[in-house]
């Protein structure tokens, strides 16, 4: 598909138009590659960085198809979307990258934890329900146990649609919606792996990272990279990565999470096909940003190297709990002061309690170091409110 980087009319289409398609808009500013997006305002993260921003849902059909139908390639960056709008595009002949298809078992906790137990990837033991009632019906019928983790299976993100239950006493958090419920795994860490693949069957992994969270938001809060794991983990979690974007079949980017249990068996958490938080680091840390190299896959170039140039800690800037409004980064002058430290602030007006509000990468020659200062930068960021 090279006249995506010689031919002016070639269109390249984003579902969504948050901090994740600003980051792919700056990726692809040096190849003068213009992305079209669709998100509901042009003062969204991306607005700023193409003049092709059309208002619309990336939810509603009639939004999302007279959107795409004049587009050469559309791809997300967001899995949320309607992906029936899509389907009929793709008989219309318009690349869609991932397929609507992948999209449907992805974007439902439920049918993707079926995919896996389909195709033999290691997952942990779970369960559908329809409603409230029908997890408490299994709990007091000794089907289901304590702990576990209730997802719901649609619309999830950020930690939202998430319900941990240590035991009888969190039964009021038991969400009423269908659901996706897992045996709670007794973990030694959560590490993630982000892989490409293009049309030609290429692909590229970037290296294991450590995510820690946040206990309150359920999200997470920093990240390591490479990851403090063994070799032999290392490279279990990576084939594991490869093995299922393989089995997908998908073209673009692919965000493995995985749990590491405490006997060193590595799990499928979850996967989202598109940049992801995880992978944030590499625009600072590595040769090809992740932005960079999911506009390779879906465009069918050739993937860019995903060497690791340095050590580096990412964490994610949150608003401050207890404030909600106009966003007032607080100790920004300190932070740009420290060596090291790469700030990527995502432009969103208002801030509210644990809302990502932008992420800093801390590059350094070993990670102690790296750790040492993302430490003063957590300490020292204060995202509040007029």
């Amino acid at each position: 598909m090279d006249k995506a980087i010689i031919n002016s009319d070639f269109k390249l289409g984003v579902l969504g138009g948050g901090q994740l398609g600003k980051m792919m808009a700056l990726a692809v500013g040096d190849w003068h590659l213009p992305l079209y997006i669709l998100d509901q305002k042009k003062n969204f993260p991306a607005g700023m960085f193409t003049p092709f921003f059309t208002e619309g849902s990336f939810k509603d059909y009639d939004d999302v198809y007279n959107f795409g139908k004049d587009k050469d390639v559309i791809t997300i960056e967001i899995e949320h979307v309607n992906t029936e709008a899509l389907h009929q595009l793709e008989k219309e002949g318009v690349t869609i990258h991932p397929a609507p298809a992948q999209l449907d078992i992805i974007k439902d906790k439920g049918q993707q934890k079926q995919f896996y137990a389909k195709h033999n990837i290691p997952t942990s033991p779970f369960e559908l329900y329809e409603n409230k009632a029908d997890i408490l019906h299994a709990i007091e019928n000794g089907i289901l146990k304590y702990p576990f983790v209730q997802k719901s299976r649609k619309a999830g993100y950020d930690g939202k649609g998430v319900a941990v239950i240590k035991d009888a006493s969190y039964r009021d958090l038991i969400m009423d919606t269908p659901s996706m419920v897992e045996d709670m795994v007794d973990i030694k860490k959560e590490i993630a792996v982000i892989v490409a693949r293009n049309e030609s069957g290429e692909i590229a992994s970037y290296p294991v990272v450590d995510m820690e969270f946040n206990p309150d938001a359920n999200l997470v809060e920093w990240l390591v990279c490479p990851a403090e794991v063994r070799e032999e983990i290392a490279q279990t979690a990576d084939a594991l990565a490869r093995e299922v974007i393989e089995t997908f079949d998908l073209c673009g980017l692919l965000a493995v999470e995985l749990f590491l249990d405490k006997d060193d068996n590595i799990l499928v958490n979850e996967v989202a096909p598109r940049p992801h938080n995880s992978g944030h680091h590499t625009i600072d840390s590595c040769y090809t940003s992740q932005f960079e190299q999911h506009v390779r896959a879906v465009l069918n170039l050739p993937l860019g190297s995903t060497k690791m140039k340095t050590p580096s800690i990412m964490v994610n800037l949150l608003g401050a709990d207890g404030y909600t409004g106009h966003a007032v980064y607080e100790g920004l002058p300190d932070c740009l002061a420290m060596g090291g430290v790469n700030l990527h602030l995502y432009g969103k007006v208002e801030t509210r309690p644990f809302r990502k509000m932008g992420h800093a990468t801390v590059v350094a020659s070993d990670l102690a170091t790296a750790k040492a200062t993302a430490r003063k930068v957590k300490e020292t960021l204060k995202i509040i409110s007029k």
